[in-house]
């Protein structure tokens, strides 16, 4: 009788052990539930806000920044637009799609000479260094 008794409890002690799920892993720090495109976004309309207008660039004093970084579409944007004319065509849109970190810039801007400077930012941006580098 007393063999019976360890037998089943012995039992009773693999069956709970059994049911004990392996320790939970921790989730990647990466898993925020935000895109790659969005953090990629993010990143640099941050940084643009930070050296292009409250820094109060002259370059840039002509335009404002239209933030449409939770847009409904899944393109994660920032758009440049006429000062005081906040629903004006873009002159300028950056732009990161899907779960792609790369970012797109185009519009009338960057045919001009500002261009090659929104250029070379968002470049510098979009890898992780935030500095405004030089003024045009």
């Amino acid at each position: 009788m007393k063999s019976l008794r360890i037998l089943a409890a012995t039992a009773a002690v693999i069956g709970l052990a059994a049911c004990n799920s392996s320790p939970k892993t921790p989730p990647p720090s990466s898993s925020s539930g935000k895109s790659a495109s969005l953090r990629s976004m993010e990143q640099v309309a941050i940084a643009a806000h930070k050296c292009w207008f409250a820094s109060k660039d002259p370059a840039f004093k002509k335009y404002q920044m239209a933030n449409e970084l939770n847009n409904f579409g899944g393109t994660p944007r920032f758009l440049l637009v006429p000062a005081k004319q906040y629903g004006a065509r873009p002159l300028l849109v950056v732009q990161a799609q899907g779960n792609s970190s790369q970012v797109q810039v185009f519009g009338p801007l960057m045919s001009e000479a500002l261009g090659a400077r929104i250029g070379s930012d968002i470049n510098r941006w979009r890898t992780g260094d935030s500095s405004c580098g030089a003024a045009a």
